[in-house]
């Protein structure tokens, strides 16, 4: 089936943490926590409603890219991960100056 798609807990933890810079870096922690927290509860449909999205995403992101970021959104214990680490990121944050380059934004799809 084409929409079968697995995330380890390895490209997990590499999502969380991409996305965590990321956020980071741009300097929209405060945002970011409050959307996540407010969407916590609809975290799972948010995750269905990618997979019906994934023809149109998949054009822009890669097909595997958006399945797996559905796989991350389906537990909400995740969702808690990535606050958690956004939080953890922008207490280490240097205060001041000019956002960081970014690195790379989206893990390759293997």
């Amino acid at each position: 089936m084409p929409f079968e798609v697995t995330l380890t807990d390895e490209e997990r933890d590499q999502w969380i943490e991409k996305m965590a810079e990321e956020v980071v870096r741009r300097r929209m922690e405060t945002p970011a926590v409050l959307m996540l927290e407010m969407h916590r509860p609809m975290a799972f449909l948010s995750s269905q409603a990618l997979i019906v999205a994934t023809p149109f995403l998949g054009a822009f992101v890669g097909t595997d890219n958006v399945l797996k970021l559905s796989r991350l959104l389906e537990h909400p214990r995740n969702v808690e991960r990535l606050v958690e680490r956004i939080e953890e990121l922008s207490v280490e944050r240097p205060e001041g100056g000019p956002p960081a380059p970014a690195k790379e934004s989206i893990p390759d799809a293997k």
